[in-house]
């Protein structure tokens, strides 16, 4: 019996791209950090649905990555202005959009070491646009109060800021955070799960509507690139990401 062969379903991390890239939609340079594959797809992503006008830097690639001073060149183009969107993980996570990336445990005496801070607290005042992703979402790292702040959700009134937090994205949920309030907003929720489950595993308080949006499924264009022109420009920087992300 013959018939229409069917486009695969797609995948978590096809998911997870789709959303991320449409947070950074309307950005003009989108800076990925290193080992970020999923944010990498999103913000590739989001170049190609803008057809040219969309500048990406992605740090350990050598076709995104202009700068030839590594880190120091990053925080120049920052403090100018010239990156508008930037993703940002943390160990831990709170209500307040704080994130820690030192040690879990009480400081200096941590009883887990994270990979360390770098130049989060810097970017995370300065880039307009960022978008907090972490897809393990649990109790363990969604906390009322992260152990060490390495970035600050919110600042006084009177410190100077541009930028900040605007999103969180897990593998359950999209977030926005509404720096007046400095609550998280539940956006939505990924099919499959519901606000009994995200309540239960977050934990932070946040607001959310009694019956919840679902976040769009990705479309057929999204899918088209992420498949193509994605998958080929991250295959030299994450060999197996790209193996095992991507549906055929």
């Amino acid at each position: 019996m013959s018939g229409v062969q069917q486009v695969p379903a797609e995948t978590n991390e096809e998911l997870l791209a789709a959303v991320l890239g449409r947070l950074v939609a309307d950005s003009t340079h989108t800076v990925v950090g290193a080992n970020s594959p999923i944010p990498a797809s999103a913000a590739l992503l989001a170049a190609g649905l803008s057809e040219g006008n969309h500048q990406v830097t992605i740090l350990g690639s050598r076709e995104f990555m202009q700068f030839t001073d590594g880190g120091k060149e990053l925080f120049d183009y920052a403090a100018q202005g010239r990156m508008d969107a930037f993703f940002v993980g943390g160990g831990q996570i709170d209500g307040q959009a704080n994130i820690n990336l030192v040690g879990v445990g009480d400081y200096p005496g941590t009883k887990l070491r994270l990979p360390g801070s770098f130049g989060s607290a810097y970017l995370y005042h300065l880039v307009p646009n960022v978008v907090l992703f972490r897809k393990e979402h649990s109790r363990r790292v969604l906390v009322p109060k992260v152990d060490f702040i390495s970035a600050a959700g919110l600042s006084p009134a009177n410190h100077y800021r541009v930028g900040g937090p605007r999103w969180l994205v897990t593998e359950l949920v999209v977030m926005k955070f509404d720096a007046d309030r400095g609550r998280f907003y539940l956006q939505s929720i990924h099919a499959g799960h519901d606000l009994d489950e995200v309540l239960d595993r977050t934990g932070f308080e946040f607001d959310y509507d009694p019956e919840p949006a679902v976040t769009p499924p990705v479309d057929d264009q999204e899918l088209a690139l992420l498949r193509t022109s994605v998958r080929e420009s991250l295959q030299p920087v994450y060999p197996g990401f790209c193996s095992r992300a991507f549906g055929q």
